[in-house]
C-alpha cells in the first residue's frame, strides 16, 4: 500500500502542469539568470581580488566561476524544487482527499512516508536533470571535474534532497491552504539563497551574520557542492604554479574554507553536521505525525 501510494503521489506531481512547470524552470531560469548576469558580476568580483603582481589564466578564471555559478544553482534547486513537489500533500489537505485517506484502513505510517518518499524521488528527479544541463554548461566554460567529482556531487545533491525534503514536510505539515502554500513557495524562492550562500558568498557578509549562518546547516551543505565543484580547479591552479596562499584566499572568498568559532571546518565534519540534522528533521516530523495522530484519537 506504501508503494501504491508513493506511484500516486509522483504520478500526480508529473500529471500537474502547474507544480511540473515551477520544479522544472527554477533550474533553467536560474542557470540563465546565473550565465548572463551574475557570472559578469562573479567574474568582475573575482579578478579585482587576484593581488597585483599575479596572474591567472582566463580559462581557470572562467572554471572558476563556472563552478561556483553551478554550485549555487544546485545548492538552491535541491531544496526549492523539494517545496514544490511537497506540496501536493498540501494540496490534498485543500482537497479533502487526505479525509478520504483517512477513513480508509490504511495504515498511520503510510501517509507521511508516502509524501516523503515521493517528494524526495520527485526532487532528486528534477535535480539530477539540473546537475546534467549544469555539467553541460561547465564542459563549455571549463571542464576540470573527474569521475570522483561528479559521484560527489551526486551525493551532495542527494544528501541535500533529504534536507529539503524533510524541511518542507516539516512545515507543509501546518499548512492548509492555498494562499500559504503560495506565500511559502515565495519566501523559500526569494529567502533560502541568500541563507546558504549561493546568491551570495558568507565571506562577504558581517562577521556577526556569518557566526550565525554558521550554524546552518545549509551553509555546509553549498559549501560541500562548491567544493566538489572546484576541486579540480584548484588543482590546476597548484599545477600552474599559482601559490598555495592565493588558492587558499580563493577557496575562502567563496564559502569553499568554512569556518566555525574559529576552526576551519573539514569536508567530512560537513556531511556530519547536515547528515546528523537531516536525521534530526526527519524524526521530528515523525514525532509531529504521531502527536497529530494521538491528538486525532
Amino acid at each position: 500500500m506504501t508503494y501504491a501510494m508513493i506511484s500516486r503521489n509522483i504520478k500526480l506531481f508529473f500529471k500537474d502542469k502547474g507544480m511540473l512547470f515551477t520544479s522544472l524552470v527554477t533550474p533553467c531560469i536560474l542557470l540563465v539568470l546565473y550565465a548572463t548576469f551574475l557570472k559578469n558580476i562573479y567574474d568582475d568580483s573575482f579578478r579585482s581580488a587576484i593581488p597585483e603582481g599575479f596572474s591567472i589564466p582566463d580559462t581557470l578564471i572562467e572554471a572558476t566561476v563556472g563552478g561556483e555559478l553551478i554550485s549555487s544553482l544546485l545548492a538552491v534547486c535541491c531544496v526549492t524544487v523539494a517545496f514544490c513537489a511537497n506540496f501536493l500533500s498540501v494540496q490534498d489537505k485543500v482537497s479533502g482527499a487526505v479525509q478520504d485517506f483517512l477513513i480508509t484502513p490504511l495504515k498511520k505510517y503510510v501517509l507521511p512516508t508516502s509524501y516523503y518518499i515521493a517528494s524526495f524521488l520527485s526532487t532528486l528527479i528534477i535535480c539530477f536533470l539540473a546537475l546534467i544541463a549544469c555539467l553541460c554548461y561547465l564542459s563549455f566554460v571549463g571542464w576540470y571535474l573527474s569521475p570522483q567529482d561528479v559521484a560527489f556531487l551526486s551525493l551532495d545533491i542527494v544528501l541535500l534532497t533529504l534536507f529539503g525534503t524533510a524541511l518542507s514536510s516539516i512545515i507543509n505539515v501546518f499548512l492548509t491552504t492555498q494562499g500559504q502554500i503560495s506565500a511559502v513557495e515565495t519566501i523559500i524562492s526569494a529567502g533560502y539563497g541568500f541563507l546558504c550562500g549561493a546568491y551570495m558568498p558568507i565571506s562577504n557578509f558581517s562577521s556577526s551574520l556569518q557566526t550565525a549562518l554558521s550554524f546552518l546547516p545549509s551553509t555546509y551543505g553549498t559549501s560541500l557542492v562548491r567544493n566538489h565543484a572546484l576541486r579540480g580547479v584548484f588543482e590546476q591552479m597548484e599545477q600552474e604554479g599559482i601559490p598555495l596562499a592565493l588558492i587558499q584566499g580563493i577557496k575562502e572568498s567563496i564559502d569553499c574554507r568554512l569556518f566555525f568559532q574559529d576552526q576551519e571546518v573539514t569536508l567530512s565534519n560537513m556531511y556530519l553536521f547536515v547528515g546528523i540534522t537531516v536525521t534530526l528533521l526527519i524524526l521530528l516530523y515523525i514525532g509531529i505525525y504521531v502527536l497529530r495522530e494521538k491528538k486525532r484519537k
